[in-house]
Protein backbone atom coordinates (compact mmCIF):
# COMPACT_ATOMS: atom_id res chain seq x y z
CA UNK A 1 0.00 0.00 0.00
CA UNK A 2 0.82 3.59 -0.69
CA UNK A 3 2.51 6.08 2.60
CA UNK A 4 -0.74 7.64 3.55
CA UNK A 5 -2.43 4.63 3.69
CA UNK A 6 0.41 2.50 6.01
CA UNK A 7 0.25 5.95 8.39
CA UNK A 8 -3.81 5.77 8.79
CA UNK A 9 -3.54 1.98 9.25
CA UNK A 10 -0.81 2.29 12.34
CA UNK A 11 -3.58 4.87 13.50
CA UNK A 12 -6.20 2.34 13.54
CA UNK A 13 -4.19 -0.54 14.63
CA UNK A 14 -3.33 1.36 17.91
CA UNK A 15 -7.56 2.43 17.80
CA UNK A 16 -8.12 -2.16 17.39
CA UNK A 17 -5.41 -2.50 20.23
CA UNK A 18 -8.09 -1.00 23.09
CA UNK A 19 -9.23 -4.82 22.81
CA UNK A 20 -6.24 -5.58 24.59
CA UNK A 21 -7.14 -4.59 28.24
CA UNK A 22 -3.95 -3.68 29.68
CA UNK A 23 -4.11 -1.03 27.18
CA UNK A 24 -7.65 -0.04 27.46
CA UNK A 25 -7.15 0.48 31.23
CA UNK A 26 -3.25 2.26 30.89
CA UNK A 27 -3.41 5.45 28.62
CA UNK A 28 0.45 5.77 29.03
CA UNK A 29 1.00 2.25 27.79
CA UNK A 30 -1.87 3.25 25.00
CA UNK A 31 0.03 6.07 23.67
CA UNK A 32 2.94 4.31 23.81
CA UNK A 33 1.48 1.28 21.81
CA UNK A 34 0.26 3.73 19.01
CA UNK A 35 4.05 4.71 18.70
CA UNK A 36 4.18 1.03 18.21
CA UNK A 37 1.89 1.00 15.73
CA UNK A 38 2.34 4.01 13.58
CA UNK A 39 6.07 2.85 13.75
CA UNK A 40 5.67 -0.61 13.16
CA UNK A 41 3.52 -0.05 9.82
CA UNK A 42 6.09 2.10 8.33
CA UNK A 43 9.52 -0.09 9.03
CA UNK A 44 9.22 -1.91 6.35
CA UNK A 45 8.89 0.67 3.97
CA UNK A 46 12.13 2.26 5.51
CA UNK A 47 14.16 0.61 2.82
CA UNK A 48 12.90 3.98 0.68
CA UNK A 49 16.25 5.21 2.29
CA UNK A 50 17.94 3.44 -0.23
CA UNK A 51 16.85 6.74 -2.89
CA UNK A 52 19.89 8.78 -1.35
CA UNK A 53 22.01 6.20 -3.03
CA UNK A 54 20.75 5.67 -6.20
CA UNK A 55 17.06 4.79 -8.07
CA UNK A 56 18.53 1.26 -9.25
CA UNK A 57 19.26 0.16 -5.97
CA UNK A 58 16.39 1.08 -4.57
CA UNK A 59 14.27 -0.39 -7.06
CA UNK A 60 16.32 -3.90 -7.12
CA UNK A 61 15.91 -3.80 -3.47
CA UNK A 62 12.77 -2.24 -2.88
CA UNK A 63 10.37 -4.39 -0.28
CA UNK A 64 12.69 -7.71 -0.59
CA UNK A 65 14.50 -7.92 2.28
CA UNK A 66 13.20 -5.17 4.79
CA UNK A 67 9.86 -7.34 3.94
CA UNK A 68 11.15 -10.73 4.58
CA UNK A 69 10.75 -12.87 7.33
CA UNK A 70 13.51 -12.34 9.61
CA UNK A 71 13.07 -8.44 9.16
CA UNK A 72 9.53 -9.27 10.72
CA UNK A 73 11.31 -10.46 13.83
CA UNK A 74 14.26 -7.77 13.30
CA UNK A 75 11.36 -4.51 13.00
CA UNK A 76 9.36 -5.66 16.18
CA UNK A 77 12.68 -5.96 18.12
CA UNK A 78 13.98 -2.87 17.15
CA UNK A 79 11.06 -0.73 17.62
CA UNK A 80 9.27 -2.80 20.76
CA UNK A 81 12.46 -2.61 22.15
CA UNK A 82 13.71 0.81 21.79
CA UNK A 83 10.21 2.16 23.22
CA UNK A 84 10.68 0.20 25.95
CA UNK A 85 13.91 1.94 26.77
CA UNK A 86 12.70 5.38 25.99
CA UNK A 87 9.29 4.30 28.61
CA UNK A 88 10.98 1.84 30.88
CA UNK A 89 8.15 1.14 33.15
CA UNK A 90 6.00 0.23 30.17
CA UNK A 91 5.10 -3.31 29.62
CA UNK A 92 7.64 -4.53 26.98
CA UNK A 93 5.12 -7.84 25.78
CA UNK A 94 2.48 -5.85 24.57
CA UNK A 95 4.43 -3.01 23.19
CA UNK A 96 5.89 -6.25 21.40
CA UNK A 97 2.74 -7.66 20.59
CA UNK A 98 0.81 -4.70 18.39
CA UNK A 99 3.97 -3.71 17.09
CA UNK A 100 4.25 -7.45 15.44
CA UNK A 101 0.93 -7.02 14.35
CA UNK A 102 1.59 -3.61 12.43
CA UNK A 103 4.54 -5.19 11.07
CA UNK A 104 2.99 -8.12 9.77
CA UNK A 105 0.06 -6.24 8.55
CA UNK A 106 2.36 -4.36 6.63
CA UNK A 107 3.48 -6.69 4.50
CA UNK A 108 0.04 -8.92 4.55
CA UNK A 109 -1.60 -5.93 2.60
CA UNK A 110 1.92 -5.59 0.34
CA UNK A 111 1.21 -8.64 -1.47
CA UNK A 112 -1.63 -8.28 -2.16
CA UNK A 113 -0.44 -5.24 -4.64
CA UNK A 114 0.92 -5.65 -8.36
CA UNK A 115 4.10 -4.59 -7.08
CA UNK A 116 4.27 -7.42 -4.49
CA UNK A 117 7.33 -8.36 -2.05
CA UNK A 118 9.78 -10.59 -1.51
CA UNK A 119 8.30 -11.32 1.53
CA UNK A 120 9.32 -15.03 2.07
CA UNK A 121 13.14 -14.59 1.69
CA UNK A 122 15.54 -16.06 2.50
CA UNK A 123 12.79 -19.28 1.58
CA UNK A 124 12.43 -18.06 -1.98
CA UNK A 125 13.47 -14.96 -3.59
CA UNK A 126 10.20 -15.20 -5.30
CA UNK A 127 8.38 -11.99 -5.63
CA UNK A 128 4.56 -12.60 -4.23
CA UNK A 129 2.32 -9.52 -6.18
CA UNK A 130 -1.80 -11.21 -6.19
CA UNK A 131 -2.94 -8.29 -7.69
CA UNK A 132 -5.89 -8.18 -5.54
CA UNK A 133 -6.19 -4.44 -4.25
CA UNK A 134 -5.40 -1.31 -5.59
CA UNK A 135 -1.64 0.49 -4.33
CA UNK A 136 -3.68 2.79 -3.20
CA UNK A 137 -7.55 1.44 -2.33
CA UNK A 138 -10.04 4.58 -1.66
CA UNK A 139 -12.06 2.84 0.39
CA UNK A 140 -9.52 1.41 2.74
CA UNK A 141 -8.32 4.87 2.97
CA UNK A 142 -11.40 6.45 3.90
CA UNK A 143 -12.71 3.84 5.81
CA UNK A 144 -9.73 4.80 8.48
CA UNK A 145 -10.01 8.23 8.20
CA UNK A 146 -13.91 8.11 9.19
CA UNK A 147 -13.15 5.39 11.67
CA UNK A 148 -10.40 7.87 13.44
CA UNK A 149 -12.80 10.69 13.24
CA UNK A 150 -15.16 8.84 15.72
CA UNK A 151 -12.70 8.09 18.03
CA UNK A 152 -11.07 11.63 17.87
CA UNK A 153 -14.69 13.08 18.50
CA UNK A 154 -15.45 10.44 20.97
CA UNK A 155 -18.51 9.11 18.90
CA UNK A 156 -17.58 5.54 20.11
CA UNK A 157 -15.41 3.29 21.92
CA UNK A 158 -11.72 2.76 19.80
CA UNK A 159 -12.67 -1.04 20.64
CA UNK A 160 -15.75 -1.23 18.96
CA UNK A 161 -14.91 1.44 15.89
CA UNK A 162 -12.24 -0.77 15.16
CA UNK A 163 -13.20 -4.31 15.59
CA UNK A 164 -15.92 -3.47 13.20
CA UNK A 165 -13.57 -1.24 10.84
CA UNK A 166 -11.43 -4.60 10.34
CA UNK A 167 -13.92 -6.79 10.10
CA UNK A 168 -15.28 -5.33 7.22
CA UNK A 169 -11.98 -4.55 6.16
CA UNK A 170 -11.31 -8.66 6.41
CA UNK A 171 -14.64 -8.95 4.32
CA UNK A 172 -13.29 -6.56 2.02
CA UNK A 173 -10.42 -8.73 0.86
CA UNK A 174 -12.29 -11.79 0.92
CA UNK A 175 -14.95 -9.72 -1.78
CA UNK A 176 -11.97 -8.68 -3.75
CA UNK A 177 -9.81 -11.93 -3.80
CA UNK A 178 -13.16 -13.55 -5.21
CA UNK A 179 -13.65 -11.14 -7.51
CA UNK A 180 -10.06 -11.11 -9.08
CA UNK A 181 -10.41 -14.74 -9.61
CA UNK A 182 -14.00 -14.49 -11.02
CA UNK A 183 -12.60 -11.82 -13.47
CA UNK A 184 -9.67 -13.84 -14.36
CA UNK A 185 -11.49 -16.69 -14.72
CA UNK A 186 -14.12 -14.76 -16.85
CA UNK A 187 -11.47 -13.08 -19.23
CA UNK A 188 -9.87 -16.79 -19.90
CA UNK A 189 -13.41 -18.08 -21.48
CA UNK A 190 -14.62 -15.01 -23.07
CA UNK A 191 -11.30 -13.76 -24.80
CA UNK A 192 -11.61 -14.66 -28.26
CA UNK A 193 -7.97 -13.62 -29.72
CA UNK A 194 -6.80 -16.94 -26.81
CA UNK A 195 -4.15 -19.21 -28.13
CA UNK A 196 -2.94 -21.89 -26.77
CA UNK A 197 -0.23 -20.90 -23.97
CA UNK A 198 -1.05 -17.96 -23.41
CA UNK A 199 -0.82 -16.47 -19.29
CA UNK A 200 -3.19 -13.85 -18.22
CA UNK A 201 -2.02 -11.02 -15.08
CA UNK A 202 -5.26 -9.16 -14.21
CA UNK A 203 -4.26 -6.15 -12.41
CA UNK A 204 -6.83 -3.33 -10.23
CA UNK A 205 -6.90 -0.21 -10.57
CA UNK A 206 -8.51 2.42 -8.17
CA UNK A 207 -11.88 1.44 -9.98
CA UNK A 208 -13.44 -1.42 -8.84
CA UNK A 209 -15.47 -2.47 -12.11
CA UNK A 210 -12.35 -1.78 -13.90
CA UNK A 211 -8.83 -4.04 -14.39
CA UNK A 212 -5.83 -3.89 -16.60
CA UNK A 213 -4.89 -7.15 -18.20
CA UNK A 214 -1.11 -8.37 -19.28
CA UNK A 215 -1.62 -11.38 -21.63
CA UNK A 216 1.79 -12.95 -22.43
CA UNK A 217 2.21 -15.11 -24.85
CA UNK A 218 4.52 -18.81 -25.62
CA UNK A 219 6.52 -16.41 -28.04
CA UNK A 220 7.19 -14.11 -24.73
CA UNK A 221 5.42 -10.83 -26.47
CA UNK A 222 2.62 -9.68 -24.78
CA UNK A 223 -1.01 -7.87 -25.74
CA UNK A 224 -2.36 -5.24 -23.14
CA UNK A 225 -5.79 -4.09 -22.59
CA UNK A 226 -8.54 -3.25 -20.13
CA UNK A 227 -12.12 -5.31 -18.58
CA UNK A 228 -14.47 -2.52 -18.10
CA UNK A 229 -17.69 -4.55 -16.50
CA UNK A 230 -17.63 -6.69 -19.53
CA UNK A 231 -15.67 -5.25 -22.07
CA UNK A 232 -12.84 -6.59 -22.72
CA UNK A 233 -10.42 -4.58 -25.24
CA UNK A 234 -6.61 -5.15 -26.50
CA UNK A 235 -4.87 -1.85 -27.02
CA UNK A 236 -1.56 -2.73 -27.36
CA UNK A 237 0.82 -5.71 -28.84
CA UNK A 238 4.24 -5.61 -26.91
CA UNK A 239 7.53 -6.91 -27.97
CA UNK A 240 10.86 -6.47 -27.33
CA UNK A 241 12.61 -5.67 -29.88
CA UNK A 242 15.65 -7.34 -30.98
CA UNK A 243 18.78 -5.97 -31.57
CA UNK A 244 22.64 -5.76 -30.48
CA UNK A 245 22.02 -2.54 -28.36
CA UNK A 246 19.32 -4.17 -26.36
CA UNK A 247 21.67 -7.34 -25.69
CA UNK A 248 24.61 -4.51 -24.60
CA UNK A 249 21.73 -2.78 -22.33
CA UNK A 250 21.24 -5.89 -19.96
CA UNK A 251 25.10 -5.87 -18.93
CA UNK A 252 24.48 -2.52 -17.32
CA UNK A 253 23.79 -2.82 -13.52
CA UNK A 254 20.93 -0.82 -13.56
CA UNK A 255 19.05 -2.18 -16.30
CA UNK A 256 19.87 -5.81 -14.38
CA UNK A 257 18.22 -4.38 -11.27
CA UNK A 258 14.81 -3.31 -13.19
CA UNK A 259 15.22 -6.66 -15.04
CA UNK A 260 15.32 -8.83 -11.68
CA UNK A 261 12.62 -6.66 -10.31
CA UNK A 262 10.16 -7.44 -13.13
CA UNK A 263 9.52 -9.75 -15.50
CA UNK A 264 7.19 -8.16 -18.04
CA UNK A 265 9.44 -6.08 -19.46
CA UNK A 266 9.75 -5.45 -23.48
CA UNK A 267 12.46 -3.02 -24.56
CA UNK A 268 12.77 -0.54 -27.62
CA UNK A 269 15.64 1.13 -29.58
CA UNK A 270 15.73 4.54 -30.61
CA UNK A 271 18.97 4.91 -33.54
CA UNK A 272 20.46 8.12 -33.03
CA UNK A 273 23.32 9.72 -34.73
CA UNK A 274 26.02 9.24 -31.89
CA UNK A 275 24.32 5.83 -30.44
CA UNK A 276 21.37 4.40 -29.43
CA UNK A 277 18.74 4.56 -26.21
CA UNK A 278 17.16 1.52 -25.42
CA UNK A 279 13.62 2.07 -23.34
CA UNK A 280 12.92 -0.94 -21.03
CA UNK A 281 9.31 -0.90 -19.87
CA UNK A 282 6.92 -2.69 -17.44
CA UNK A 283 3.74 -3.33 -19.38
CA UNK A 284 2.20 -4.18 -16.49
CA UNK A 285 1.86 0.12 -15.50
CA UNK A 286 0.91 0.91 -19.13
CA UNK A 287 -0.88 4.12 -18.55
CA UNK A 288 -1.86 6.97 -21.24
CA UNK A 289 -0.14 5.27 -24.06
CA UNK A 290 3.34 4.75 -22.22
CA UNK A 291 5.21 2.98 -19.75
CA UNK A 292 5.85 4.79 -16.33
CA UNK A 293 7.73 2.22 -15.00
CA UNK A 294 11.34 2.41 -17.04
CA UNK A 295 14.19 1.19 -17.34
CA UNK A 296 16.23 3.62 -19.78
CA UNK A 297 20.27 3.59 -20.87
CA UNK A 298 21.88 5.78 -23.89
CA UNK A 299 24.63 4.12 -25.46
CA UNK A 300 27.43 5.35 -28.31
CA UNK A 301 28.35 3.55 -31.36
CA UNK A 302 30.25 1.51 -29.65
CA UNK A 303 27.72 0.45 -27.22
CA UNK A 304 29.53 2.42 -24.63
CA UNK A 305 27.12 3.75 -21.37
CA UNK A 306 26.54 7.61 -21.76
CA UNK A 307 23.80 7.56 -19.03
CA UNK A 308 20.76 5.75 -17.31
CA UNK A 309 17.37 6.25 -15.81
CA UNK A 310 15.33 3.45 -13.69
CA UNK A 311 12.69 4.36 -12.09
CA UNK A 312 8.80 6.32 -12.37
CA UNK A 313 8.77 9.15 -14.65
CA UNK A 314 6.27 10.79 -17.58
CA UNK A 315 7.79 10.31 -20.97
CA UNK A 316 8.53 14.07 -21.52
CA UNK A 317 10.66 14.23 -18.26
CA UNK A 318 12.57 11.07 -18.87
CA UNK A 319 13.81 12.26 -22.61
CA UNK A 320 14.63 15.86 -20.69
CA UNK A 321 17.07 13.54 -18.31
CA UNK A 322 17.96 10.58 -20.63
CA UNK A 323 18.70 12.62 -24.06
CA UNK A 324 22.55 14.10 -24.06
CA UNK A 325 24.69 16.20 -26.47
CA UNK A 326 27.76 13.83 -26.18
Amino acid sequence: MDTATHFVIGIGLAGLAYTDPAVAADPKLAAVVMAATILGSQAPDFDGLLRLKNNAVYIRNHRGWSHSVPFWFIWIGLISGLLSLLFMRMDYWHIALWTAVAVCFHVFTDVFNTYGTQAMRPFTSKWISWNIIHIFDPWIFAAHVVAILLWAFGLGQPAVIFTTLYIAIGLYYIWRTLAHYTVHRWIQRHDTDRRNGDRYTVIPTIHHRRWHVVKKHEDGSYDIGYLAGVDLRWVKHAVSVQHPAVDASKAHPDIQAFLYFSSYAVAEVEEMPWGYIVRWGDVRYRHRRQYPFVAVIAMDLHYQTINTYVGWLSEEKMEKKILVNP
